[in-house]
């Protein structure tokens, strides 16, 4: 095999076509982050994107859509912000990562939401997971009294707490669409604030983040984009979730609600209104991501697989995520927070290197964050 390094605009347009029906085998799309148009998005906020072309026998045979190797780790498009990622090919298991990684020029592999087969042949440590799916069908009403059917408690819950809200407030409805700004507006600032009082980093302080959400939202009504949904209580705006886009897939992403309204699990009764009204626009699939199965196991019709961890090959980069393991496995042995701080470390460096490829902005970002 031969593995070819190119820009997102050296990508032609049969090639996009072809990376776009891998995209979907048997005509039925993964997910809207293995799209051609995600890569070309986040490509144009960050100089750093990448796409290597495998050939076999002269013949394309994959893409991997990436971000060039910073300290020698190499990571998927977006990530990790990209909910899905790997290797868009018809047959992903002929290709090894670790080879993906050299040829991006470094010793590295770092993923968080890997899906498909993953047959590397170097060191490989990763743990699987899995993304929830409901698949709502043509009729979202339907789908909602059939897993009310099913999960009795948990839904007469989210009715009185519906039933609360409308006596508190008045109507309360759903709205997706965002024509003025102002939904998006209150999630951004609902989620700055939710990462200072956590300590988390501030993904919405990113300038190529915010660029890769305002393209999307620009892009909002078409065939892939981005969509903000809103919950209001009478005038009051509720909840927000901005989420993307692609065929017949709404992939839940950046999720907000008023903290003051907690009490009546706002977030649940947006969740409610997006089955309703997905199906008029198109949606049979809400992927409703990774983690959160206190709830999420109400709605998910079936899990698709993900995986993170990372592949090494030879190299320093490999070397230094290894010293790195092997310091946190003595260290973790002591007791208490001290035996947890260096996971602790490796993971927020981890996420801020992968949001901040330049170091200086990597060394602010990863003070400013980090709470011991």
């Amino acid at each position: 095999m031969r593995t070819q390094i190119v820009s997102i605009e050296d990508i032609s347009a049969s090639q996009a076509d072809q990376w776009n029906r891998w995209a979907c085998p048997d005509g039925k799309l993964i997910s809207p982050y293995l799209r051609f148009e995600f890569a070309q998005t986040v490509a144009r906020a960050r100089p750093d994107s990448r796409v290597a072309i495998i050939e076999d026998g002269g013949e394309t045979v994959g893409y991997f859509p990436h971000h060039t190797a910073h300290g020698g780790i190499v990571r998927p498009i977006g990530a990790p912000m990209s909910d899905y990622q790997g290797v868009i090919a018809k047959d992903p298991s002929r290709i090894a990562p670790e080879r993906l990684a050299r040829a991006a020029g470094g010793s590295a592999l770092v993923f968080d939401n890997w899906h498909g087969p993953l047959r590397a042949t170097g060191e490989t440590r990763r743990q699987r997971c899995g993304s929830h799916v409901a698949d709502i069908g043509a009729d979202g009403a339907a789908f909602l009294e059939e897993r009310r059917s099913a999960h009795k408690d948990h839904f007469k819950k989210t009715a009185r707490r519906l039933r609360a809200a409308t006596r508190d407030f008045g109507e309360v409805r759903v709205t997706l669409g965002d024509p003025d700004g102002r939904a998006f507006a209150a999630l951004s600032e609902w989620k700055q604030a939710q990462y200072r009082d956590t300590g988390k980093l501030n993904v919405f302080g990113i300038d190529w983040v915010q660029s890769v959400l305002d393209e999307l939202r620009q892009r909002e009504g078409a065939e892939f984009s981005g969509l903000t949904a809103a919950l209001w209580f009478g005038d009051r705006l509720a909840a927000v979730e901005f989420g993307l886009v692609g065929g017949d897939i709404y992939h839940s992403w950046f999720p907000a609600y008023d903290p003051e309204l907690s009490r009546y699990s706002p977030g649940l009764l947006l969740l409610h209104g997006l089955f309703e009204q997905a199906p008029a626009r198109g949606l049979t699939r809400i992927d409703l991501g990774r983690g959160g199965d206190h709830y999420k196991k109400y709605y998910a019709s079936h899990s698709v697989p993900l995986a993170d961890g990372r592949v090494l090959a030879p190299g320093i980069a490999a070397v230094g995520i290894r010293t790195w393991e092997l310091a946190e496995l003595a260290v973790a042995r002591m007791p208490g927070k001290v035996g947890e701080l260096p996971g602790r470390l490796r993971r927020r460096w981890s996420q801020v290197s992968a949001f901040q490829p330049r170091l200086g902005s990597r060394l602010a970002s990863f003070a400013g964050s980090i709470v011991l």
